[in-house]
């Protein structure tokens, strides 16, 4: 009679090898995730299950194949040799089963029916959202489902249509292309500098309050290389994971933050910290192949590419220009955009 593992190794009888296994596709996608995570931590909270819920999936499918899939350890989870061979295979079956769902979407010719679209939040919130409106009164019938997230939607898994994110994606099985590059800047409010001042120079920094952004796509430790610090111990004043809240903050004279160079020239309040620092992210642009057929998702393509364009704004264009040198070049573009004002509201 053959056998196979059970949790941590004990062997159990397994149906005769003449049935044909009838794991759950939901079994396999689990598989999947906890190879790519190596842990049943965090491929659970991944799936959104709990940890007892993901191994006993774990543990039906290795009764199913009639192997074991994973050696567990304290360091977390590794493949077994089982688990290899069958990998690839896995993962063409979930490619396949994303092919099926890319074709549905795309059967319509008219442009009606959802686009997916996750952006990062500021961009997301402040540039593409204020556009997106004059777009739908173009096309009625077509819903953009926006997502403005600061983590990155993995288009291969369908977590989104399209996707514009300040990394550029390892898979090359998806169209990826540069949309144009977001300059970063200090920035504090006009009643900070007032109360304050601003840093002249690098050295004066630590005299100041620091408005930190943490989040997935972003570099934690590129504004310490640029202001020569260990670290922002003792000088932040506020962490957030969001934008918003970062241009909220600075606003309100929290301290400085750093914020695109466009803040002020679509009309933020701010006073531009000049002390010889600033950093740069380029967009990409990903979107998958299959969607190249698909009328209405090709209309959000290139309407996105049009709304990035640095030839039109220059405040995406490759090389730096100063924060105060834009507000007289985008002013045409801030008062066809109706941005004016686009800032978060004053408190009640």
């Amino acid at each position: 009679m053959p056998q196979v593992m059970q949790r941590g190794g004990a062997p159990s009888q397994h149906k005769d090898l003449g049935e044909a296994p009838d794991a759950s596709w939901d079994d396999l996608h689990a598989f999947l995730v906890c190879a790519e995570y190596c842990s049943f931590r965090r491929a659970a909270e991944a799936l959104g299950l709990t940890n007892t819920t993901l191994m006993r999936r774990i543990d039906r499918l290795e009764y199913q194949l009639g192997a074991k899939l994973f050696v567990r350890h304290q360091a977390g989870l590794a493949l077994s040799e089982e688990g290899k061979s069958i990998l690839d295979d896995v993962k063409n079956m979930e490619q396949l089963s994303f092919n099926v769902f890319r074709r549905a979407s795309r059967s319509a010719e008219l442009p009606m029916g959802v686009v997916r679209l996750a952006v990062t939040e500021g961009p997301g919130t402040y540039w593409v959202l204020p556009q997106l409106i004059d777009f739908q009164n173009t096309y009625r019938m077509l819903t953009v489902d926006l997502h403005c997230a600061m983590e990155q939607a993995d288009v291969a898994r369908l977590e989104a249509d399209i996707a514009i994110q300040f990394e550029m994606p390892r898979n090359q099985d998806l169209i990826c292309a540069k949309l144009g590059r977001l300059h970063i800047y200090p920035f504090a409010s006009q009643s900070y500098a007032r109360n304050y001042g601003l840093p002249r120079t690098i050295a004066d920094w630590k005299y100041h309050r620091v408005i930190q952004q943490v989040a997935p796509q972003l570099d934690d430790a590129a504004y310490t290389r640029l202001l020569g610090l260990d670290s922002f111990e003792g000088i932040t004043g506020l962490r957030t994971n969001s934008s918003t809240a970062t241009l909220y903050a600075v606003e309100r004279g929290a301290g400085i933050g750093f914020l695109p160079t466009c803040a002020i020239a679509l009309g933020a309040p701010l006073v531009a910290v000049d002390i010889g620092v600033r950093h740069h992210m380029d967009f990409w642009l990903t979107y998958h192949p299959d969607l190249k057929t698909s009328r209405r998702h090709m209309i959000v393509i290139d309407w996105l590419r049009r709304v990035f364009d640095p030839k039109t704004y220059p405040c995406f264009r490759d090389e730096f220009i100063h924060p105060n040198d834009l507000v007289p070049l985008m002013a045409g573009v801030r008062e066809s955009l109706g941005i004016d004002g686009f800032i978060p509201p004053r408190p009640i």
